[in-house]
This record gives C-alpha cells, structure tokens and sequence, in this order.
C-alpha cells in the first residue's frame, strides 16, 4: 500500500504549467513539521515536493500562495533523471489524491477573505478526479438557488 497523509504549509507559490496535451499541472512543496525537538527546543521542518492534476492543480494555483496551510492525500512516487553535467539525479514527489485547503499564513488557521464571504465554510476540499468539464461557481452563491420548491422528506424516505 503506497498512501501518504501530510499537514504542512506551502514553503513557496505553486507553479502551474500545461502539458503538451493540455493537462494542468501544478507542483509544489509544503513544510512539514517534525514531531521532535532538538537541544534548543526547536522543531524542525522537512519539505514535501507535491504534485497535483487537472482542475485541482488550477485550484491550487488560483487559491494558495506561500504560507497556505494545506492537508494532501496521495502515494509517494520516486524516479530519476540525468542531469546536464552526465550525474543521476533521484526525486520523490507526493502525487497528490486530494488537496484541502486548511488555512493562510495570515489568518492562523482559518480561511483567507476570497473563502470567508459571511459563510460557515470549515473546509474547502477539491478532489483530484473531477472532471474538467465540471463548471465552478463563486462559493458565496447557494448553488442551489435555481433548483425548483423545497421536497419535504420523512426519516421513512431514506433508505438508511
């Protein structure tokens, strides 16, 4: 099983690109900090290079910036490559499943303004399976607005 759960700011803004075949694709690293301290009582970070796809690659880059507190979901991924002076060079990179947005660097934990908007939102998660034909709207619209009269259901209707 190849599964990885990491909490951690992003240490740098993302930096999306298109591929050739026009899938977006974000990469960035976030800082994660250890569970020990050393002599000094301090806590050390390691950093996280993260990769992400598709519609949640442009969330990312549309919605973080350096700072950003995010959770990632995903499988470690490991490979190399010659670089140009002829030595092998190893890498390993968190592709992302699942990306929350947990908070800014400037708002301890908590939602940025484009998030707050008088709405209660405690999470805003993106999943890295949506469609890319999947349209968005503004959060602070009810995205049920337009939806036809109430339906009133009995705990009898719900097959649960």
């Amino acid at each position: 099983m190849n599964k990885v759960i990491l909490i951690g700011r992003l240490a740098r803004d993302p930096e999306m690109r298109t591929t050739m075949s026009g899938m977006n694709v974000t990469r960035f690293t976030i800082a994660v900090t250890r569970t020990y301290q050393d002599q000094n009582g301090e806590r050390g970070a390691d950093f996280i290079n993260c990769v992400a796809w598709r519609k949640q690659a442009e969330n990312i880059a549309k919605y973080c910036t350096k700072g950003t507190q995010v959770a990632v979901d995903g499988r470690i991924q490991t490979g190399s490559y010659d670089a140009q002076d002829g030595s092998k060079r190893y890498t390993t990179d968190i592709i992302c499943d699942n990306v929350t947005f947990l908070g800014s660097k400037n708002d301890n934990n908590s939602y940025n303004n484009s998030f707050n908007n008088n709405n209660n939102y405690n999470e805003q998660s993106f999943n890295a399976n949506q469609s890319n034909d999947m349209p968005t709207s503004d959060i602070s619209e009810d995205p049920f607005k337009d939806f036809g009269e109430e339906v009133a259901l009995s705990d009898d209707d719900l097959p649960f």
